[in-house]
């Protein structure tokens, strides 16, 4: 499974990473620990999945996580989380 993160201000991507997991545990849990690990890679908080976020990913394979999924304030619109490889 790759995962590809992205975060976005004003219109424009103002970093990305790509996170692979080859393991053979469930998909759920390679999404959360992807999502850990995209989250540590830019020093951010993990956000809470909504259940907006939730139904956009099983639909679409992607979300956003919008400045309400965190906890803490943050300088960004919105963390795009994307499947890009199952």
């Amino acid at each position: 499974m790759r995962i590809w993160g992205k975060l976005w201000k004003d219109g424009h991507m103002q970093r990305d990473t790509v996170k692979e997991d080859c393991s053979e545990d469930t998909r759920t849990h390679k999404v959360l620990r992807l999502l850990r690990e995209i989250c540590m890679e830019f020093d951010l908080e993990v956000p809470q999945w909504l259940d907006s976020n939730i139904a956009d990913f099983k639909r679409t394979a992607k979300t956003r996580f919008t400045k309400d999924s965190f906890i803490e304030s943050v300088d960004f619109d919105y963390l795009e989380f994307h499947l890009i490889e199952e």
